[in-house]
């Protein structure tokens, strides 16, 4: 497949310009992150693209910068002018480093103890990201290989493959760790026999001592026959737990002590709450060692792991060099602090849902995917939201502010508004107007108008009621002006239905709902909000709404005259 000598063009400016930046030939994956960002027909010619950028790179790094920087104004002096002016940070991915005729393969690795949150959609959005930008393979993997500490939850399996699709992510492979246990044993047991690995019974303490000082524990010399026998019996239950771990030997002197001697596997006499692994196993790999082997078996060319992990990396690169592999290429990504959450952990909140302090895994004050798909979150707003926060070392500080930024734009023309009083307060209009008001659908689209019936009697909420005082004139919203002769109890006359009249008065214009409504309960972060709406919210379930002067809100489910729907955002 041949490519046009505009998209050789592309490329060639684009190496041109990362030349000219840096003093330097360019790097194969900068280049093609720029063309492949610039031109999206490519993607399905990646093997062709990369072919002709390494081609390029061959020939800028035959030339200066004095003739990258002549060659570059010819053909497209705006890269100059570029480079040359100020810009604010760029959002989004910045290209992988990505060889000619590499396959991209990355994965997203949860343990599913509970749902996806917040953090687990960057990880999900920007893997999956990158592999469409460089026409590889995206995979799912379980790591679900503690039965006890960080037991899985069944049903999470699901949620988690569910809220990719939500997002429009599809894996190419979905794999479950606990499915391969007997491939983790197999290469144990390679590990004793080249004597790389040991079967420690030390007490925790005692190991400890041991590595704290750079002494070696006294199993670790023991004869690779010896071993072998050792970890038969604890894979048969011989042994209790705790009493015996297989360690990876690595450098006992190793001036890190979290990189000396580490352990690989221990026993946990736990059923597995999956019914097809149940009790078939004892001894359970620990996460350096599993995801080493499978980062390897599933062909991983580029990880993005959290920067408090790189310990994690420096183990698995001994496992590694061991059997003669190569690592794949790794970023670091710091922590997400959500202001609005703060820290959280999955198993902290399994904890508070088992004790009821929230309803479930979709609580609006959650930061759970199920509780932003509920509150009507839209899955572009969370994919954008989290490509253009982008992937850095820097800890990232972000307010949920953004993503209702992202999301506002996406549902403000569609979302259809509707009063809602919370707190109500009734008001007889004692001249009151049998009468029909109409207020739109929309401020600015055109979707037609309501119709609601009004008789003598409306509701305000209490809030807008607490200043009123006999003499008050108040605008009921796109339906006519009263004055308040009464507040105990509250009553009013009908003084007009001019808006004219109201803007030369400037009275204010409040929400209002009639006699015949709705019940309603919004759900949201900040607590339960009870009140009363228009009879046409009933209409809208599972439709994201704006009730005006409040907020936009998913109607969640309607009974007889019952309404709960969650708060998106304001």
């Amino acid at each position: 497949m041949t490519l046009e000598d505009e998209d050789i063009k592309t490329i060639e400016k684009f190496a041109l310009q990362n030349a000219v930046k840096y003093g330097q030939p360019p790097q194969v994956g900068a280049v093609m992150g720029r063309v492949m960002g610039q031109c999206p027909h490519l993607r399905p010619k990646a093997k062709d693209v990369t072919a002709e950028v390494q081609k390029i790179i061959d020939q800028v790094a035959e030339g200066k910068p004095d003739v990258w920087q002549q060659r570059l104004e010819e053909i497209a002096p705006e890269l100059i002018e570029e480079l040359n002016t100020k810009k604010e940070p760029e959002k989004g991915l910045k290209p992988l480093d990505v060889t000619e005729g590499e396959r991209v393969v990355m994965r997203f690795a949860p343990n599913p103890n509970g749902p996806a949150t917040l953090g687990s959609a960057r990880g999900m959005v920007i893997n999956s990201e990158y592999v469409k930008m460089y026409g590889g393979d995206f995979i799912i993997r379980f790591d679900d290989t503690d039965p006890q500490t960080k037991r899985p939850l069944l049903e999470a399996y699901e949620w988690y493959l569910d809220d990719c699709k939500w997002l429009g992510i599809e894996p190419d492979r979905v794999v479950k760790a606990s499915d391969r246990i007997t491939l983790y044993y197999e290469y144990a047991r390679k590990l004793i026999e080249m004597g790389h690995a040991y079967v420690c019974f030390c007490e925790g303490a005692d190991f400890k001592k041991y590595k704290d000082s750079c002494t070696p524990c006294p199993d670790r010399d023991r004869n690779p026959a010896e071993n072998l026998e050792h970890w038969h019996k604890m894979i048969e239950g011989a042994y209790e737990e705790k009493s015996a771990v297989l360690r990876i030997k690595t450098d006992i002197n190793h001036k890190d002590p979290a990189l000396r001697d580490f352990g690989a596997f221990r026993i946990v006499k736990a059923t597995h709450p999956r019914p097809e692994v149940g009790d078939k196993y004892v001894v359970w790999p620990l996460l350096d060692f599993e995801g080493a082997i499978e980062d390897h078996e599933l062909g991983m060319t580029h990880i993005i792991r959290g920067k408090d992990l790189m310990d994690s990396e420096k183990r698995q690169k001994y496992i590694y060099d061991y059997l003669g592999w190569e690592y794949p290429k790794t970023t670091h990504w710091g922590r997400i602090k959500m202001h609005e959450f703060g820290k959280f952990s999955t198993s902290a909140l399994r904890k508070s849902i088992e004790e009821g302090e929230y309803t479930g895994w979709d609580d609006p004050r959650l930061p759970t995917i199920r509780a932003i798909r509920r509150r009507g979150i839209k899955p572009q707003a969370l994919r954008k939201f989290m490509v253009d926060m982008g992937v850095g070392e820097t800890d990232v500080s972000i307010s949920m502010d953004s993503l209702y930024s992202e999301n506002r734009k996406l549902i403000d023309s569609k979302a259809k508004r509707f009063f809602f009083v919370p707190d109500p307060q009734k008001i007889e209009i004692i001249d009151g107007k049998h009468t029909v008001a109409n207020p739109p659908l929309h401020p600015v689209e055109n979707m037609g108008n309501r119709s609601i019936k009004v008789d003598n009697i409306v509701y305000i909420s209490r809030e807008d009621a607490k200043e009123l005082s006999i003499g008050s004139l108040l605008r009921l919203k796109d339906l006519y002006n009263i004055e308040i002769v009464s507040t105990q109890p509250l009553r009013a006359k009908h003084i007009g239905d001019s808006m004219d009249e109201a803007r030369e008065k400037r009275p204010p214009i409040v929400q209002w709902v009639a006699e015949d409504n709705l019940h309603v309960e919004v759900l949201s972060p900040e607590g339960v909000f009870t009140g009363i709406g228009e009879l046409q919210i009933a209409d809208e379930i599972d439709k994201v709404v704006q009730f005006e002067r409040f907020g936009f809100c998913r109607i969640d489910n309607v009974k007889e005259k019952e309404v709960v729907a969650y708060f998106t955002h304001k």
